[in-house]
């Protein structure tokens, strides 16, 4: 191999758009439009329009727009709120921050996503304010399952979707989905800042109202609060580097998913590996590329060896974290999250990979399988 396989080529994606992004830093830089602004109109409307979300709000990440979205449909201290363990630490983050007590339960083994067979098993024990379906990897979770148990158990849905920009659930978009929905613009997602960003969409005129005035010192009009809220509102600049990059996502999506299509059909049937299954209901943005091998460790050690740089998302689940462990959850509590997590591994996958690069990554899984 002539050249290392980068696990993400975010220079790559810059080399093409520096001009654009340049373009839109000077315009602030002359017209000091760094805080609100027509960008930041302007990214919430193009958003809107990518995914039919009735409102956007833009926020400065990801973890706040969970902890906002929490607090704007009323979420707060003492609420009982479950999700799964094995997300990125982000997600629980906002429920405590929210004042909120998290639960969690297990996941499908073949999607890695809440199963909703274990959702309802915990339902018959208890009644959670909200749940938190997280759209791991870029596919949604089975949101008619869970919706329908929105509709008998009367709890609230807050989509994390920081990794499906661009998903759909049948013909919905992820996002659509719930009460509302949290999105991650961290540089390395499908539709990435260049530094931290994020938003929270809704179909609620209430939810985003509460969520405008939340992520402004809790404002209604200038140096008018209705309540105390926090300081979480988008930078413009990045608002405009966004707006950028919204335009390619589709066509960044779609690179995305022939490349998976691809590593799809040379893992299906070698030994030690198994991947994350689709289900048929999904288009997945395919944010992530996962496989779950036997040898995950050493396989992962056999890749570098060759250049290839790979992830693990996540190898610990969340209830095993030290952090967590006033929580009193042991090994054993969730076991399709914690076999999961002892064998994922996450191969090169970006829009400016090449079929030889995947091709590469394909042959080295291949020679070590066969070894």
């Amino acid at each position: 191999m002539s050249a290392e396989i980068p696990f993400v080529d975010l220079p790559a994606q810059h080399r093409e758009l520096v001009d654009e992004l340049m373009e839109v830093f000077r315009a602030a830089l002359d017209e000091a439009a760094f805080v609100g602004g027509p960008q930041i109109h302007a990214f919430e409307s193009d958003f809107a329009a990518l995914g039919g979300f009735r409102h956007v709000v833009a926020l400065s990440n990801g973890t706040d727009a969970l902890r906002i979205g929490l607090q704007a449909m009323g979420i707060g201290p003492g609420a009982r709120v479950v999700t799964v363990p094995n997300t990125f630490i982000a997600t629980t983050e906002a429920i405590s921050q929210a004042g909120a007590i998290f639960d969690f339960v297990d996941v499908d083994p073949a999607t890695c996503l809440m199963d909703p067979n274990r959702l309802e098993d915990y339902l018959k024990r208890r009644r959670p304010a909200c749940v938190i379906p997280v759209h791991l990897y870029g596919q949604p979770c089975d949101m008619d399952a869970i919706s329908a148990l929105a509709r008998r158990y009367e709890f609230k849905i807050l989509e994390d979707a920081a990794q499906a920009h661009g998903a759909a659930y049948k013909d919905r978009s992820a996002g659509t989905l719930g009460d509302a929905a949290a999105f991650s613009f961290y540089p390395a997602k499908n539709l990435g800042a260049c530094g931290e960003a994020g938003a929270l969409v809704t179909a609620d005129d209430a939810i985003a109202e509460q969520a405008r005035m939340l992520r402004d010192h809790g404002q209604a009009e200038r140096y008018l609060h209705r309540m105390e809220g926090s300081n979480c509102r988008m930078d413009a600049i990045q608002a405009g580097f966004l707006r950028v990059k919204l335009r390619r996502l589709s066509a960044w999506n779609e690179a995305r998913r022939r490349l998976a299509a691809r590593y799809d059909a040379a893992f299906r049937r070698v030994a030690g590996l198994r991947v994350v299954e689709i289900a048929p209901q999904s288009t997945p943005a395919r944010h992530l590329y996962v496989i779950h091998a036997e040898r995950r460790d050493a396989l992962r050690a056999f890749l570098r060896d060759r250049g290839i740089s790979t992830g693990l998302h996540y190898p610990v689940p969340l209830h095993l974290q030290e952090c967590y462990r006033r929580l009193g959850v042991g090994a054993g509590a969730f076991p399709h999250a914690e076999w999961s997590a002892e064998r994922v591994l996450s191969l090169p996958l970006y829009p400016e990979m090449t079929e030889a690069q995947s091709d590469a990554v394909i042959g080295a899984v291949a020679e070590f399988a066969q070894a």
